[in-house]
């Protein structure tokens, strides 16, 4: 009996560990603005108002689509946690020069988030020294 119940308990655990990272989904997308061209995953998009959700329940791609709906991207995230809450959504940026990445997105009153996983354009340039980082403010829809 004393098996059965650690065997429960532990499948309850591991179901929680699985379930956090799942809370920082953004089910009806994040909206912000960027002054800025940059890249999402492989691909470059211009300056403008984009929204960014998951292309499905509990996916880790996400879609990026501007306002016009003429520039759009798909992109590879992963889990990623913050010491502390976020008091507002932002989405972060990697800076190689004048070359512009997008890195993280982070949901408002969340601890979880979700980091964007680099291309090999992004390694080759983040080979010859560290980003500069910045954010743009990001509000869940």
């Amino acid at each position: 009996m004393k098996s059965l119940l650690k065997l429960v308990g532990a499948s309850a655990l591991l179901c929680l560990c699985f379930a956090i990272p799942g809370s920082a989904q953004i089910m009806n997308g994040l909206t912000f603005t960027t002054t800025f061209p940059f890249y999402g995953g492989n691909t470059k998009l211009p300056a403008g108002s984009y929204t960014v959700r998951p292309v499905d329940f509990g996916s880790d791609t996400l879609i990026i689509e501007d306002s016009t709906g003429k520039h759009s991207a798909f992109i590879d995230i992963l889990p990623t946690q913050s010491a502390s809450d976020h008091k507002s959504g932002d989405v972060t940026f990697n800076k190689y020069g004048g070359i512009e990445f997008l890195n993280r997105i982070w949901v408002g009153g969340q601890l979880y988030g979700m980091q964007v996983e680099q291309t090999k354009y992004e390694k080759k340039l983040a080979a010859s020294g560290p980003p500069q980082t910045h954010s743009v403010p990001g509000t869940a829809k």
